[in-house]
């Protein structure tokens, strides 16, 4: 099962560095990270996305809350959130082609962001689903590169990330 953890940490080197280890020596593979500071300079929200066992990844929680730079940790599991990713692809197109990426990149309400004599970059945002719905029409055209940030989420309503 695929679960979303946020984890709120003293923003100090090497804090990301201890925090993942826990995950690899436990054998858990991060899918997707993201980190940055909150409305707290000195506080910063990590964002991982995770596959695995509910009962495993419930004891590797509760061992990186007893880290000493980590405030908070809680999964986002079965709570309602607000999630995003934001994605830069970069697309094979032809003269008769980028007509058609481009509407396609509109649907999508996706903005072009570099036009190439053979390529077109397309950013999207939004949910995981749609970034992959996004990816899976854009390679029948071929695509040359892209990039993920990975799932930022916050909680809906007074529930706390």
């Amino acid at each position: 099962m695929k679960h979303t953890i946020s984890a709120l940490v003293e923003n100090k080197p090497g804090v990301l560095a201890r925090c993942a280890s826990l995950f690899a020596r436990r054998g858990f593979n991060i899918d997707s990270l993201a980190v940055s500071e909150t409305e707290n300079p000195e506080v910063s929200r990590m964002i991982l996305t995770v596959t695995g066992d509910d009962r495993v990844l419930e004891q590797i929680c509760r061992q990186l809350e007893k880290l000493v730079d980590v405030i908070r940790v809680l999964d986002h599991t079965q709570q309602a959130t607000v999630e995003r990713e934001l994605c830069l692809v970069k697309v094979k197109v032809t003269r008769s082609t980028r007509p058609e990426v481009m509407q396609v990149a509109n649907i999508f309400r996706g903005e072009v962001v570099d036009v190439g004599e053979r390529t077109l970059i397309v950013e999207i945002t939004g949910d995981t689903a749609k970034i992959d719905a996004f990816i899976n029409l854009m390679s029948d055209h071929g695509i040359v590169e892209l990039v993920r940030t990975g799932k930022v989420v916050l909680a809906r309503g007074r529930q706390p990330t």
